[in-house]
């Protein structure tokens, strides 16, 4: 929860020196900065409340569509499907949903998933998600992969770019993944650069975050910077965080078809920061 500075009405003659006492009461009572969450121990501000998402809504009992001013769904409209990643199984509108209080994604053993698109794109700024993710079944070697990406507006890839900020190979993994994807024509190999942190159980709530600034792109879990990328640029690729306007994208994508172990993956909240334009990266 955010602060709120409240000033009392203040008496005739006494006017600088009450709100003098106001405002340092105010000071000395506010909330230090959660560490663990990037915004936070980076100073970042508010988040952008049109664009941003805390859950609020929905129950066991009546779980709720996420907003769709905020939001795109996978299958074009309630009750539909498209193909999924790389045309396996199928990437359903009903497999995502805000259940008390949790945006919910959902990974079926037959192959059907969720897929969530943020309505809000920009060159430049921040997003941090509250995350876990889990299996729901056995194991049998074919899980889902749970991503946080920022995925380009234009749709073209690899030719724009992509930043999968978080990505694991299998639900509730102990090491966090990134993979961020340099601008580059089709026709070379994948140009990418690999980050790795181990000793974070991701089957419990996590602060992931991802800072993008025309100097370089940078990583936190839990408020710990834990990659940093810039520059990069050659023959075959242009710099690693020149691509144009990206999206959040919050994906459960199938890698195997069907007979998977179904999971869920679960947001508590995803926030957008803005980036002011003459801010220095600290």
């Amino acid at each position: 929860m955010y602060g709120r500075l409240r000033v009392r009405h203040l008496a005739v003659g006494f006017g600088v020196a009450a709100l003098a006492v106001t405002l340092t009461a105010a000071t000395v009572n506010a909330a230090p900065a959660d560490p663990t969450v990037a915004a936070g121990r980076y100073g970042w501000g508010d988040p952008l409340p049109e664009w941003s998402d805390e859950s609020t809504y929905g129950s066991e009992a009546d779980p709720a569509v996420p907003d769709r001013d905020k939001w795109r769904l996978a299958g074009g409209g309630p009750g539909k499907c498209w193909p999924g990643h790389s045309g396996n199984g199928r990437r359903c509108d009903v497999s995502t949903r805000v259940v008390g209080d949790v945006l919910r994604m959902t990974g079926e053993a037959n192959g059907d998933t969720g897929w969530l698109a943020s309505q809000y794109g920009r060159q430049y700024g921040r997003w941090e998600a509250r995350v876990r993710s889990r299996a729901t079944a056995h194991d049998n070697g074919r899980q889902y992969h749970p991503l946080l990406i920022l995925w380009p507006d234009s749709g073209e890839h690899p030719q724009d770019g992509e930043y999968d900020y978080v990505e694991n190979g299998a639900p509730g993994e102990r090491c966090a993944e990134a993979f961020l994807h340099y601008p580059h024509p089709e026709g070379v190999p994948v140009q990418q650069e690999f980050a790795q942190k181990c000793g974070v159980d991701l089957s419990q709530w996590h602060n992931v975050a991802v800072e993008w600034t025309p100097d370089l792109l940078r990583g936190f879990i839990d408020g710990e910077e834990w990659f940093r990328f810039s520059g990069g640029a050659n023959a075959d690729r242009d710099c690693v965080r020149c691509a144009p306007s990206m999206h959040q994208t919050i994906q459960l994508d199938n890698f195997h078809g069907d007979g998977l172990q179904s999971a869920v993956h679960e947001v508590d909240r995803a926030r957008v920061y803005d980036l002011p334009d003459n801010e220095s990266v600290r």
